[in-house]
């Protein structure tokens, strides 16, 4: 039926490719102009939609980087109730700049955090501030082409590679596979933890890079447990406090399959209930999720939800739940850490001044 569905929509998927493609030749030719900067600008993103584990690379970069130099992440606050340009402050929660800025926000308070829908305005302001960045990380700005980055990065689902996928209605395609060419480093996200240096190769290959790519494997660790109320942290001293629980794992994440195959390990049973990405929790959703808790089979339960998700979550509607989120970091394989960041590091030297 899928199949059926994808060659039905195939006439649309060339009308929209066509669309792109003429837009993409303005940007090419100079008839529309991209902006590019005499300071360091790395951006991130991906041809597909949906998760491609984007914020954690971000997080990635912007720990590496901020040791040294003023930083700063901009991206558009995908969902947020406020327009134009913003910069984060104390005052501000998800849905003032987003879920995923808000989450850096929260974590990084020797980083700038700002959204803007018009990534020029963005960048223009925030190099008018008293203290401006010196480097500014761009994030899901891969298709964002009124700005030329410095260093464009992409990402691709290891289980869902760009070049298996076919453009939007038909496959899950922003533009064309060879937008992939605008790319300085392609990394491979959530990829096996243990993966062979001969299908690193096999995969690498099969991306078929430019001469001027370089192809890195990253994969996710998920780190310990973050008590979110009191009944959580009343058993963070178990052992085992999800080996005895039933599980209820609420996302709203656009994969959420690698955290349920996580949990699986820990808890004999788990039940995911999902959300759109990005969704805002309401307080019929609450009702919701205490219905599905009482579907567990497990007498002692606990809810599980993710990091990003936990900006939004009102851990305070369950009082004799113990609710956790699980925060996300990334890792690269056959000691390519050190070989990516040295690629950062390489980009943001080439700039004999940083100002």
């Amino acid at each position: 039926m899928d199949s059926i569905l994808k060659i039905l929509l195939l006439p649309f998927s060339l009308l929209y490719g066509l669309a792109i493609s003429f837009r993409n030749f303005c940007f090419n030719t100079g008839i529309i102009r991209s902006q590019e900067y005499d300071f360091p600008t790395v951006s991130l993103g991906n041809l597909n939609t949906g998760g491609t584990g984007k914020t954690p690379h971000t997080e990635f970069i912007l720990t590496h980087l901020k040791k040294d130099f003023r930083i700063a992440s901009l991206s558009r606050g995908y969902g947020r109730k406020t327009k134009g340009y913003r910069l984060a402050t104390a005052k501000d929660n998800a849905k003032s700049i987003g879920d995923e800025p808000y989450q850096i926000f929260q974590k990084y308070d020797d980083v700038q955090v700002a959204v803007a829908e018009k990534r020029r305005e963005g960048i223009k302001q925030l190099r008018k501030l008293d203290s401006p960045p010196q480097i500014i990380v761009l994030d899901d700005a891969f298709q964002h082409r009124s700005v030329k980055p410095g260093l464009n990065i992409l990402l691709t689902d290891y289980s869902k590679l760009f070049k298996d996928d076919y453009i939007l209605p038909s496959g899950r395609l922003r533009e064309w596979k060879s937008g992939a060419k605008r790319a300085d480093i392609i990394v491979v996200t959530k990829s096996p933890l243990v993966l062979s240096p001969l299908e690193i190769r096999r995969i690498s290959d099969s991306l078929n890079p430019q001469a001027y790519q370089k192809v890195f494997f990253s994969y996710i660790t998920y780190q310990k447990a973050k008590p979110l109320n009191q009944a959580a942290i009343n058993i963070t001293q178990e052992k085992d406090k999800f080996a005895s629980r039933g599980v209820l794992l609420v996302s709203a994440i656009a994969n959420p399959e690698a955290l349920i195959l996580h949990m699986n390990r820990y808890s004999k049973e788990v039940q995911n209930f999902s959300f759109k990405d990005h969704h805002y929790f309401k307080a019929n959703d609450y009702k919701n999720i205490k219905s599905q808790l009482d579907k567990l089979l497990s007498q002692k339960r606990a809810i599980v939800i993710t990091e990003k998700d936990a900006v939004k979550f009102d851990a305070s509607q369950f009082n004799e739940i113990p609710v956790f989120s699980i925060p996300i970091k990334i890792k690269f394989h056959e000691h390519q850490e050190l070989s990516f960041s040295e690629e950062i590091d390489r980009y943001v030297r080439s700039y004999s001044k940083i100002s």
